[in-house]
């Protein structure tokens, strides 16, 4: 307290090899989590038939993670407003160890869903930490070289997961994805140790916000629960349905109420009213479900609906990842050296509904060079608008609401993705056992012997013991239901496209500080 009490007034970047210096510790956390979660994505659905999961079960092993993700990303950018970054970070990287440890050691479904709980709360920590740490050391204009070093990062370790996680499993088995990023963590928190250094700010009174970080995480698991449920449980239309929605409606005017009176609010909603921030929300929202739906799907749409193994499902995806991550890096350095985001998000999001629209018309005779274009058109979209969105919003406030005002960015965006999943899944588990009853019905067959009740929704993911022909009818209605779930993520996404036309763009400040002092501002001159 007693260095914090004689910091020197004023925020001030951090000239670049120092930035470079907390970025290496910073990125190689970030690094751990996302492989670890990476790796993992081509291994669920091997998973999942080795745990006697469902369809339904495998969404929900998914979104579960999202979810926590979703809701514990405000709290912590909150908290790394409030408290010890580097210490915030370290403990993120510790929770992800455990949550993957348990993870791997999974011997049930219910397992592996509390440890993707836990795996979700440390992705939300380190997701809302990065972005408050670069927000803290450098200024706006600056910012978009070094989110492309962040993309390029988050770009590698996507590119090998798939890759690294389908030969895990094929060669060591799956609970290998999750153990393998015990020693990258152990890397990470010595790097971290190390380098990273993070300007001391002033000290002052801290009051966290309970009831908005309830209320707020209420707002995130209604509209998921509702949607998981609707269609097979009960009717879209029906007493349960306006039951969901009336809570919603009600948590959310209450957490907008708390959040507006409360003295450190979860979310900023008072730095959040501009005209800027608001279209920036609508985008997010968009984007998440853009970002994670092809993520979560994809993977699938090749393993389920082509008979892929999860290696062939890793490389399938490269086109995605790749144009994803070189998109990131070069966009990074167009905006910071041109000081304006609004030209390349207007192109990305066009490039991104594209690349969707034309993942709609996919089916089980679709060849894979159209399949390969659309992931490129969407990677190069997606990793255009990820990072300039939220730097968008952090170039209008100032650096202590920064943490909050990204993570709320992130919040958002990860809701969309959550609540996106959960829909798509829902409609892909009714459409899927909808296809298959009627093809076996057809051959005079029963879903019975797919390991589900006649009409049931929860088809098991195992279909090693059943004779071709009816593998064959498996993946054939999961390749013709995805194209239905990619053409409405393909809408959805419009409304990106109409969110980014209309903000109105304003120029990249050159300081860290939104009105910087005197002193901060000799301090930044080059």
């Amino acid at each position: 307290m007693t260095e914090q009490a004689s910091a020197p007034p004023g925020y001030q970047a951090l000239p670049h090899r120092e930035v470079l210096q907390v970025m290496t510790g910073l990125l190689a956390a970030l690094f751990t989590a996302l492989i670890s979660n990476t790796i993992v994505s081509t291994a669920l659905p091997t998973i999942m038939a080795d745990l006697n999961g469902t369809q339904r079960q495998y969404t929900w092993v998914i979104t579960t993670s999202l979810l926590m993700m979703t809701v514990s990303t405000p709290v912590w950018g909150k908290l790394s407003d409030l408290f010890d970054k580097k210490m915030l970070v370290q403990l993120t990287i510790v929770l992800f160890v455990v949550g993957s440890v348990a993870a791997g050691l999974s011997t049930s479904v219910a397992m592996m869903m509390g440890a993707r709980v836990v795996q979700g709360i440390a992705m939300g920590g380190l997701m809302a930490l990065v972005q408050s740490i670069m927000g803290s050391i450098i200024a706006p204009r600056e910012r978009g070289r070094y989110a492309g070093y962040m993309g390029g990062v988050m770009g590698i370790a996507t590119v090998s997961g798939p890759l690294l996680g389908g030969v895990i499993t094929d060669g060591l088995g799956w609970r290998w994805t999750y153990f393998v990023c015990v020693p990258l963590a152990v890397v990470a928190m010595v790097l971290i140790q190390v380098k990273l250094r993070i300007p001391l700010i002033e000290s002052r009174k801290v009051t966290i916000d309970y009831a908005g970080a309830v209320l707020i995480a209420l707002c995130a698991a209604l509209p998921m629960l509702w949607v998981t449920f609707a269609g097979s449980e009960y009717a879209w239309v029906s007493w349960q349905s306006a039951a969901f929605i009336g809570a919603f409606v009600v948590v959310t005017a209450a957490a907008v109420i708390v959040e507006l009176r409360a003295a450190e609010p979860i979310v900023p909603i008072r730095v959040l009213r501009t005209n800027t921030a608001a279209l920036m929300i609508v985008a997010s929202l968009a984007v998440g479900v853009a970002m994670f739906a092809p993520a979560v799907f994809l993977t699938q749409y090749f393993q389920l609906g082509g008979g892929y193994s999860p290696t062939q499902a890793g490389l399938l995806i490269l086109p995605m990842i790749v144009f994803q991550t070189a998109s990131s890096a070069i966009g990074g350095m167009i905006v910071s050296r041109t000081g304006r985001w609004k030209p390349i998000m207007v192109i990305g999001s066009i490039l991104m509904v594209t690349g969707l629209a034309g993942l709609g018309m996919v089916d089980h005779t679709t060849g894979y060079l159209w399949v390969a274009v659309s992931m490129a058109l969407m990677g190069i979209g997606v990793g255009t608008l990820i990072q300039n969105i939220v730097l968008a919003v952090q170039n209008i406030v100032d650096v202590r609401e920064v943490g909050a005002a990204s993570a709320a960015i992130a919040f958002f965006r990860s809701l969309g993705g959550a609540i996106g999943v959960s829909a798509l899944g829902a409609v892909l588990t009714n459409e899927v056992a909808a296809q298959i009853r009627d093809r076996l019905g057809e051959l005079g067959m029963t879903s019975g012997q797919l390991g589900s009740s006649e009409g049931s929704a929860e088809t098991s993911l195992d279909i090693s013991g059943l004779p071709a022909p009816i593998q064959q009818i498996f993946h054939d209605s999961y390749a013709d239901a995805f194209g239905h779930l990619f053409m409405v993520t393909a809408l959805i996404g419009v409304v990106t496209v109409v969110a980014v036309l209309a903000v109105r763009e304003t120029r990249l400040r050159t300081t860290v500080e939104l009105n910087p002092t005197p002193t901060s501002q000799e301090n930044e001159s080059p």
